[in-house]
């Protein structure tokens, strides 16, 4: 029930196209995969609820296309937006050659300057790849985001994905509207923080992990 949500989160999807952000996004909101799924026209939006350490949240998430001509969608698309995963294909190296500008276009747009970003290495079912996980890696810690490997096919890493972000953001001071906290009383998120507990990667400066993947699928090794 919506009174028992503890908030409501906007979550981008970013990335070149065909890079399988709609298959990571169809996945989690439905557990599906299509084989041949069409490139998403305009904007795709989907919503899913989900509960970590006794916490529901309630995730608004934003599918764009990945063409140059829907650019003109982009300042409202970015608006507000709370965690973004930026999406590449480990078989294809342009994909990720093109993570740099989707990064800075999301720097440029967003209004949030704490946004929590997720970098994904997507389609490690398929062979011939392209970008090491080490590549991967080392972006992720030269940019401060988090970093995972997945397969919308097999679903290795999705679940993990969308829930380390969540967990990233709610320890996050800011990302969160005021009166989303009501169920803790004073309006305070500290307990919500400590209940949500610390999990997930968090790259540091010094390229360094402050925290260790346990559950998830992913490749830091």
């Amino acid at each position: 029930m919506d009174d028992e949500v503890l908030t409501t989160l906007k979550i981008l999807m970013i990335g070149e196209s065909n890079a399988g952000k709609s298959s990571i996004l169809l996945r989690f909101t439905e557990d599906e995969f299509w084989e041949n799924m069409q490139s998403t026209v305009g904007i795709d939006y989907k919503t899913k609820q989900i509960t970590i350490d006794g916490n529901t949240v309630k995730l608004a998430i934003w599918d764009t296309a990945g063409q140059e001509r829907f650019r003109t969608l982009t300042p409202s698309y970015y608006r507000d937006g709370q965690g973004a995963v930026l999406v590449y294909d480990v078989t294809d190296k342009n994909t990720f050659v093109k993570l740099e500008m989707w990064l800075n276009e999301l720097n440029t747009y967003c209004n949030k300057a704490d946004i929590i970003k997720m970098i994904v290495g997507n389609k490690i079912d398929l062979p011939n790849r392209e970008v090491t996980t080490a590549e991967g890696l080392q972006f992720a810690r030269k940019h401060q985001t988090l970093y995972i490997e997945s397969s919308a096919k097999t679903a290795d890493g999705i679940q993990c994905c969308f829930e380390e972000l969540v967990q990233k953001i709610i320890q996050t001071p800011g990302l969160w509207e005021p009166h989303s906290l009501q169920a803790y009383g004073n309006g305070n998120v500290s307990g919500a923080r400590h209940r949500m507990g610390k999990r997930g990667v968090q790259l540091t400066d010094d390229y360094q992990t402050q925290d260790a993947y346990s559950t998830c699928y992913c490749s830091l090794v």
